[in-house]
């Protein structure tokens, strides 16, 4: 190409051209070095960057490791504990929004299907997403809007008389797994007001997708830096902070028992063997293994579960709803295991076909904007904890649009918020120094 432009100028422009046309070339050439030289450059920054940054992790499993079978499952388990008070907790904050307080077996059909949904958006975003190994759960950015919406019906019904209250065989009578698919003519309040949501949160989530999978977020990244992130990450955690005290003011002595159980476990007993017997090869033998490093969220929670339990039959904890403890108990939802059905397979349009109105989809919309903000912060955390390097814009840009994939997966199948990166689970990853996506 170099040569034919030489001889074009030669024969079009006369020798006084043809004198500018070396210089054109050494130019061309030099710039090709120079670009040569800038990418073996990033290449060698990127490989010190990736081995620095899994220098300061001292991650256990990577992103690429594969633990054994067993531990994978038991580490999956732990991200699922770690999330599951979180889910729970904001389902049970939507329930009671959207009149199901007094139905327990609606408040279990919204339970199981968040969980499904979240758990399927979860392999999305592993798998096509950021490709980092972040949970994905509701988010509490929704709830302000999902309020708001619901609020716009007013007050919840009563379901008997003004001055009566529901006695359990009532409402286990009342909201049976029977009755619960029977009268779909006339639709209860907690359905039409999950309509309304659904609609909302589907139409409203179409432009995160549209932001993610046209590079708009990628193209607001490099106005992110680490001067925003750092607040970012910090104001997702205090975020959590009123939901976290709202649970353990239930019984502050049972929370305290399992946040000094996680810090003695991860902290000062991470580095504490204890020895099992295993077999291989055809013989048993004794193996040293770091339960208490991999493991300490989930031992925790069981430990002070159990602890209630024992409480709980010894009666130890009160009878009286009204009493101070009583949401310690073990025994409190037993009788929705037995109206509850064991086998539910939760489908679109569970809750009846979804509404549309533009004020309460522009409500959704500012749940979703503050949604897209905290992923980014998460995607940047998680990163950094499993000593990878900062996620690149085409993959900050995937994960965007995938958690507005999920968002309208939780639309149509009428979970109680849309889907985001769960920060719960990025603090487990920072405590347990297990990375790997299998979990």
């Amino acid at each position: 190409m170099i040569s034919q432009i030489m001889a074009d100028t030669t024969e079009n422009n006369g020798s006084a051209e043809y004198k500018k046309v070396p210089s054109i070339a050494n130019d061309l050439i030099r710039d090709d070095e120079d670009e040569e030289d800038a990418i073996s450059l990033d290449i060698s920054k990127n490989l010190k960057q990736v081995s620095a940054a899994r220098q300061d992790a001292s991650v256990l499993y990577s992103i690429d490791e594969v633990p054994p079978f067993q531990l994978t499952v038991l580490l999956g388990m732990q991200h699922f504990l770690t999330m599951f008070g979180g889910v729970i907790s904001l389902s049970l904050l939507v329930a009671q929004n959207l009149c199901m307080e007094e139905n327990p077996v609606a408040i279990s059909r919204l339970l199981a299907t968040s969980f499904f949904v979240y758990g399927l958006v979860t392999l999305l975003q592993t798998t096509f997403g950021v490709r980092l190994p972040i949970i994905q759960g509701g988010s509490f950015t929704f709830v302000v809007p999902i309020f708001a919406i619901s609020n716009i019906r007013g007050e919840c019904p009563k379901a008997t008389g003004a001055n009566e209250t529901l006695s359990l065989e009532t409402t286990t009578e009342l909201y049976s797994a029977e009755t619960m698919t029977s009268n779909i003519s006339s639709p209860r309040e907690y359905e039409i007001r999950m309509r309304e949501i659904q609609g909302a949160l589907m139409i409203a989530s179409i432009v995160q997708v549209v932001v993610g999978f046209t590079g708009i977020m990628g193209y607001f990244l490099r106005f992110i830096g680490p001067l925003s992130i750092a607040p970012i990450t910090a104001l997702i955690g205090l975020s959590l902070f009123e939901a976290a005290a709202y649970e353990s003011g239930l019984h502050w002595g049972i929370a305290v028992l399992t946040i000094g159980l996680i810090i003695l476990f991860s902290q000062y007993l991470s580095n504490v063997p204890i020895p099992f017997i295993a077999y291989s090869q055809k013989k048993f033998h004794k193996i040293k293994f770091p339960i208490f490093k991999l493991f300490p969220i989930i031992l925790a929670i069981m430990t002070a579960w159990l602890i209630s339990l024992i409480l709980t039959a010894a009666d130890v904890f009160p009878n009286d709803p009204n009493q101070y403890g009583y949401a310690a108990r073990t025994d409190i939802n037993a009788h929705v295991l037995r109206e509850a059905p064991w086998f539910a397979v939760p489908y679109p349009g569970q809750w009846g076909r979804p509404t549309i109105s533009v004020g309460s989809v522009f409500g959704i919309m500012a749940g979703v904007f503050a949604s897209m903000v905290e992923s980014v912060g998460d995607y940047y955390a998680c990163a950094r904890l499993c000593g990878a390097p900062p996620p690149p814009q085409h993959a900050v840009n995937r994960g965007i649009g995938i958690e507005g994939i999920g968002c309208i997966l939780c639309g149509a199948f009428g979970t109680s918020s849309g889907s985001t990166s769960f920060s719960e689970n990025i603090g487990a990853i920072g405590i347990t120094k297990v990375c790997t996506m299998l979990f």
